[in-house]
C-alpha cells in the first residue's frame, strides 16, 4: 500500500512505498498474520507468486492465518486507512 504525504504549497502529494521485507522464515514477521489485498491472496494461491503485506513483508502464503496474532504494523496501517476502505484483508499465510 502507499501513503500520501502532501507537499507544502504544491497542492500535490508524494507517494511513499513501503520497503518490502522478503521473508526467509525467521524474525518477528513470521509470528504474525499480515493484511494483504484479498485478490492478491487468491492470485498467489493459484500462481504461487508472493504477496506484499501492508507492512511491506513479502512472502508466499501457506499457513492458516487464524493461528497467529495480527501484525501490529499492518493493523496500524489498516486502521489509519479509514472506514469503508476495503483494500486490505488478512493474508492467507498471512498470520505468521
Amino acid at each position: 500500500m502507499s501513503t500520501l504525504e502532501p507537499e507544502r504549497g504544491a497542492g500535490t502529494g508524494t507517494l511513499v512505498e513501503p520497503t518490502p521485507q522478503v521473508s526467509h522464515g525467521d524474525g518477528d514477521h513470521e509470528r504474525y498474520a499480515h493484511y494483504v489485498q484479498k485478490d492478491k491472496i487468491m492470485e498467489s494461491a493459484l500462481s504461487g507468486s508472493p504477496v506484499v503485506a501492508l507492512c511491506g513483508k513479502v512472502w508466499v502464503p501457506g499457513r492458516d492465518p487464524k493461528k497467529y496474532p495480527v501484525c501490529p504494523m499492518c493493523k496500524e496501517i489498516f486502521d489509519g486507512m479509514g472506514a469503508g476502505d476495503d483494500k486490505g484483508g488478512k493474508g492467507g499465510d498471512g498470520k505468521k
